[in-house]
């Protein structure tokens, strides 16, 4: 165990943890240098919706060795909406890499997962990255580190932490800041900190096995793999075993694996200390504790953060149903889900008396990469509006409050002090971080918050870094006012066509291009004005007696906006569903045709 260290890398999104990683990765020889790999980036992010978002989305661990010490690397995800992640998988490290930008400091997610870095009583040590950007302020940003230690401490011990500068993406690591950033350097001087530093595992060998499952993994030959540090004891393949949950269930341990490089590497033996990946165990959920027969003292699991948001999932239930999907039906979408609560343990589900599902998260991040998973694996599925969960606290009904931290430039300010103010948040502070940029910190409720990224970002041509943080739980706030115009909605169904749509622009944006399929009470686009308008989309232009073809003039047409998954649950109104395939995303009205839909105003009204 002495030749072992176990730390997890922590930081909040897009300070490069990840490309950190990628540095330890190449320096370490674990590929030769004619492979592809020594030319890719993002090693570790092997998701393909990782690869597309640029986020690390799920925690991996993978080792290196130097000076004849395995080094186990635990890669976290940084935005606040995967930090269930980061709280199952941080109990397997004895230590922690906390990163922080140089330009930026420390933002809503480095506080977090120091907290519970400080929780777990790991030794931390700092690394400021990204010392090379042209506004990076590293005397700046190690007073906000020191004060964040000051305020998180819970021990005058964890107020003493080594720090070092990085420049990433070149893998250059440097003990004191640089005056010169292409002199030659490696990660060399972080590893010999880790050694150093960070402890080695304290677990006892003596007694009988002990296993927290930490993460699942899944392989077509395997099986079920289950992956955790060994607390206590030794392992081998063939030891009977014995699962902790509601009931006890017994097992056998089929194969054993230890992390080398990126890959896994089997062995006869692991001890009490290292990170395993054992095979055999079928039957059992992240939290639980892996024992040797008559030892039944389970292991304290993770405590995982309540999820603060939730949508209601449903077979698709449009006239288009069934058309592109390969899985559509209700119980396919259940056992889908049940799956899914296997290895994300920030999701809830229920099920509803309409035979739909309740799907609770930690964000839209967190919703929507789940909808897009089930999408690109074939489901169909219809979802509602996200909504912020309540809670009664002392008697009192409070919503989720988070704290927002926008970094804008000084052109923009009076769009971000407008459109917050719309949603009631409060100012906490403004502070200049160059000539050119403010930072905005902002408490307010996360109902408010909903769509306000997507809004702010076209509303600053892309410039603005938008961040959030879930705080606590507080009484509920005034109503918000309706933020979204009215929509267009189809009248008839068929194959939309040009001169329908033309008719459509004239009243404001269309989201369907000429050939697409129309249902009646399918939103075909967004009304300039606050009221719903319905329109029939699918109109032709009459024939004429004219011989000339351009008598009756050329259509042209704008082209179509068509909205990511995220920015269709924004749009949503709480009358409306968002109508997921394979194919397509479609916006529609719960009750399509005209008639229901009048029916469900008067009896709103009757109701109030």
């Amino acid at each position: 165990m002495l030749n072992i260290r176990n730390i997890a890398v922590i930081a909040h999104v897009d300070h490069g943890k990840t490309t950190l990683i990628d540095a330890f990765i190449k320096q370490s020889h674990i590929f030769r240098d004619n492979q592809d790999e020594m030319n890719q980036t993002t090693l570790l992010d092997s998701n393909v919706l990782e690869r597309e978002r640029g986020i690390t989305i799920l925690a991996k661990n993978i080792s290196v060795t130097y000076k004849g010490t395995k080094i186990n690397i635990i890669d976290t995800p940084g935005h606040s909406d995967f930090s269930g992640e980061v709280e199952r998988t941080l109990g397997m490290a004895d230590g922690a890499l906390l990163i922080v930008d140089a330009q930026e400091g420390p933002m809503p997610q480095t506080r977090f997962v120091l907290k519970r870095a400080f929780e777990l009583d790991l030794k931390v040590i700092v690394v400021i990255n990204k010392i090379d950007k042209p506004n990076a302020d590293i005397a700046k940003t190690t007073h906000k580190i020191g004060n964040l230690f000051l305020e998180l401490a819970t021990q005058d011990a964890q107020l003493e932490y080594p720090t070092l500068y990085s420049v990433s993406r070149t893998g250059k690591v440097f003990t004191t800041p640089p005056t010169d950033f292409n002199q030659e350097a490696s990660v060399v001087p972080l590893l010999d900190e880790i050694i150093k530093y960070i402890p080695a595992p304290t677990n006892s060998i003596e007694g009988s096995f002990k296993m927290l499952a930490s993460s699942l993994d899944y392989d077509s030959h395997l099986g079920r793999i289950v992956i955790g540090k060994i607390f206590q004891g030794t392992i081998k393949p063939g030891q009977k075993v014995i699962i902790l949950g509601d009931t006890v269930k017994s097992g056998q341990v089929d194969k054993v694996f230890l992390s080398n490089g990126l890959t896994r590497e089997e062995v006869k033996e692991a001890f009490a200390g290292d990170i395993v990946a054992i095979t055999g165990i079928q039957e059992i959920k992240i939290g639980q504790t892996v024992s040797t027969l008559g030892d039944t003292e389970p292991l304290a699991s993770a405590k995982i953060t309540e999820p603060t948001l939730h949508v209601t999932v449903g077979p698709n239930t449009s006239p288009l149903s069934g058309r592109e999907g390969e899985f559509t039906t209700a119980r396919q979408i259940e056992e889908r889900l049940a799956r899914e609560l296997e290895t994300n343990l920030s999701l809830k589900l229920r099920k509803l008396e309409n035979g739909k599902y309740e799907v609770s998260g930690k964000g839209e991040l967190h919703l929507s990469v789940l909808l897009e998973t089930l999408r690109r694996e074939g489901y169909e599925v219809e979802v509602g509006k996200p909504e912020v969960i309540y809670k009664d606290v002392d008697g009192k009904k409070c919503e989720p409050f988070e704290e927002v931290n926008i970094v804008v430039p000084n052109e923009y300010m009076g769009t971000i002090s407008q459109e917050i103010g719309k949603r009631f948040g409060h100012l906490v502070s403004m502070e200049p971080i160059t000539d050119q940029e403010t930072e905005f910190v902002y408490r307010m409720p996360t109902r408010a918050i909903l769509g306000l990224r997507s809004l702010l970002l076209t509303a600053t041509k892309g410039t603005v870094i938008f961040n959030s943080q879930f705080v606590d739980f507080e009484p509920v706030g005034p109503n918000l006012p309706k933020m979204r115009r009215g929509v267009l909605i189809a009248t008839n169904s068929g194959e939309a066509l040009s001169y329908g749509l033309q008719a459509a622009q004239e009243r404001g944006i269309t989201f369907v291009d000429p050939g697409d399929s129309l249902y009646e009470g399918q939103i075909v686009g967004m009304n300039a004005k606050q009221e719903d308008i319905e329109i029939n989309a699918c109109k032709g232009k009459q024939l004429t007696n004219m011989r000339s073809k351009s008598s009756d003039g050329v259509i042209q047409l704008v082209p179509a906006t068509h909205y990511s998954l995220e920015q269709c649950l924004d749009f949503l109104e709480s009358d409306e569903l968002l109508e997921i395939t394979p194919k397509n995303l479609r916006l529609r009205k719960k009750y399509l045709t005209q008639i229901e839909r009048r029916r469900h105003r008067e009896e709103l009204k009757n109701t109030y």
